[in-house]
């Protein structure tokens, strides 16, 4: 969205002398140096600081989404790992900012306990997520079936162990500060780990699930700095001052387009759209199905506007273009409160970025800011308006139950099918038998007419 000024800038880069005063109670983060690459430095001598921010940001994003081609070519699983190493260094980076801030580097155990508490909170998620998806494997070893039974005990169980040595661990004079890192501590995991676990959920329904949104946030920030950078004169918010109205606006428009453009080549590979499963035979994941109506061609009416223009009646598509428009929408207008969210929290503690990781960029959570807003998106549209119920599961839990129970079951649903197809075999009967009869009466007045027309002649 940048709009390129320097003035605005330094507004970003320092808080104005009123927040200055209205925030002294926040003890400040040092800003971090320079993380630019030295070969770029001498390479980008001879710039400007507006178009050396400019190239080092683009070259540096070309190598991140050449990465992200690489991942995407490895396959789910590497997906979900790299998933999961960005989830750690996210949370590392806004722990070690709440440690710099209340200076709480010397509160006993309490590095232990955060890190503790994130080994907790994955273990229930991809605890859940296994028994989904992992259902069969978890059955046939006995390690694991008790693990699957006993999963939520077990979580809590090891979560409660951690609260007590939390309360164990408070020292006199530090009680407020020990409770201010204990909720830094537990709002980061809820922002963190619940949208990481969501993030995965979305790549079991299909990777086009998982590449679609993310892309779209990625071109959203790219085409919005662009337009913002060479276009940009009218300021959107005053969080982040160098964020324009002409950035937000081409940056819309651009997303949408490229998010019809990018679902169109993907709905016709299999690799993309099929469901990640889970090969019992070879123990391994499989990405191969047979496309469902949502990835599948078909033809859609053009409104008559669009008609007079194009002169085309109807257009072919893939019906997952039409929930890609919804996707890219919110990624163009409600994923960049994510980065409105972080700004105001950065401004908040006076920071210009959550770590120095990628030069350009800031830290990964600068970067993943507006993608957990998307992931949740998504994975509430999926349940409301994709995905219908699963048998699969349903057989999971028949299976989980003693036979006394599952032969309950059984009959039940055996009595149930038996009156619902023995009515409908009467019903058929009845209907075949008025036919016959109407076939009969229209057979008799048939030769009747003809009787006549033959004593007529």
């Amino acid at each position: 969205y940048s709009n390129g000024s320097e003035t605005e800038g330094k507004e970003r880069d320092g808080a104005s002398d009123n927040e200055t005063k209205s925030d002294s109670g926040v003890p400040e983060v040092p800003v971090s140096a320079d993380d630019t690459p030295e070969v770029l430095n001498k390479a980008l001598s001879g710039l400007s600081s507006r178009w050396k921010n400019w190239w080092v940001r683009g070259i540096l994003t070309l190598a991140m989404i050449s990465f992200f081609f690489i991942i995407i070519y490895l396959g789910p699983m590497v997906l979900m790992m790299i998933v999961l190493c960005v989830q750690i260094k996210c949370f590392h980076e806004i722990i070690t900012i709440g440690y710099s801030v209340y200076h709480s580097y010397h509160l006993p155990w309490f590095r232990t306990l955060s890190w503790y508490f994130l080994l907790c909170v994955n273990y229930f998620f991809y605890g859940e997520t296994v028994t989904d998806y992992f259902f069969t494997l978890v059955q046939r070893e006995e390690p694991l079936r008790i693990l699957s039974k006993y999963h939520r005990f077990i979580s809590f169980a090891l979560y409660l162990t951690g609260f007590c040595m939390f309360v164990l661990s408070l020292v006199k004079k530090h009680y407020r500060l020990q409770f201010y890192m204990f909720g830094w501590t537990h709002v980061t995991l809820l922002i963190v780990v619940t949208q990481s676990h969501l993030i995965i959920h979305n790549l079991f329904e299909g990777m086009i699930w998982f590449i679609v949104p993310i892309s779209c946030v990625i071109c959203n920030d790219i085409m919005a700095y662009m337009f913002g950078f060479f276009f940009g004169r009218t300021p959107l918010i005053k969080l982040s001052p160098k964020k324009t109205w002409e950035g937000f606006i081409g940056g819309f428009f651009a997303t949408v387009v490229f998010g019809i453009l990018l679902s169109y080549v993907m709905s016709g590979y299999r690799f993309f759209v099929c469901p990640v499963e889970f090969n019992n035979d070879s123990n391994s994941f499989t990405v191969d199905c047979e496309p469902s109506e949502l990835f599948q061609l078909q033809d859609y009416g053009l409104p008559p506007v669009l008609k007079s223009i194009t002169g085309w009646t109807t257009v072919k598509l893939y019906p997952f273009q039409i929930h890609s428009i919804a996707l890219s929408a919110f990624a163009s207008i409600m994923g960049p409160f994510g980065g409105f969210f972080a700004s105001g929290f950065k401004r908040a503690f006076k920071i210009k970025d959550f770590a120095n990781t990628i030069p350009g960029h800031g830290g990964i959570m600068d970067r993943f800011d507006c993608q957990y807003l998307m992931a949740t998106f998504v994975n509430v549209y999926i349940a409301s308006f994709i995905r219908g119920p699963n048998p699969s599961k349903v057989i999971q839990q028949l299976l989980a139950l003693r036979l006394d129970q599952q032969l309950h079951i059984f009959n039940s649903l055996k009595a149930h099918l038996t009156e619902k197809g023995l009515r409908l075999w009467i019903e058929g009967g009845e209907r075949v038998q008025r036919k016959q009869i109407q076939a009969c009466m229209e057979v008799g007045d048939e030769m009747r007419n003809i009787r006549r027309e033959t004593t007529e002649n």
